[in-house]
């Protein structure tokens, strides 16, 4: 287990996460502090503890929008999908319809071949 100092608010805290996560944890603690910055701008001197609560209303908002944005693309694409699946049903069909026709009209061009080598023999 790895150990990572951060810095929130001026403040240092020293927080425990897995082994490789440390730069991802810093720059969580980053975002945190650029929004609690943000906010003790907007809002001026509040009080630490409303704002700390503000900063993690802010980031549960931004959670639930990129949430809800990840549910709307999974469905797109299950839509997608599906689109895709039809029109590779639809390909099949088409295929094995022209298949048939040309087969149809190779055994219509094999009759008349034999109808034009016997007629050309009768000629002869």
């Amino acid at each position: 287990m790895a150990t990572v100092a951060v810095t929130i608010a001026g403040r240092v805290y020293r927080m425990a996460c897995g082994e490789g996560e440390e730069a991802h944890l810093q720059s969580l603690a980053r975002h945190v502090d650029e929004t609690l910055a943000q906010l003790r701008k907007g809002f001026g001197e509040i009080g630490d503890q409303r704002l700390v609560m503000m900063t993690a209303i802010t980031v549960a908002d931004e959670l639930s929008e990129a949430r809800a944005q990840i549910a709307a693309l999974e469905a797109e694409l299950g839509g997608l999908r599906t689109t895709k699946s039809e029109g590779e049903a639809l390909r099949d069909a088409l295929a094995d319809e022209i298949a048939v026709s040309l087969g149809d009209a190779a055994e219509r061009i094999e009759r008349i071949a034999q109808e034009l080598n016997g007629a050309g023999r009768e000629q002869s």
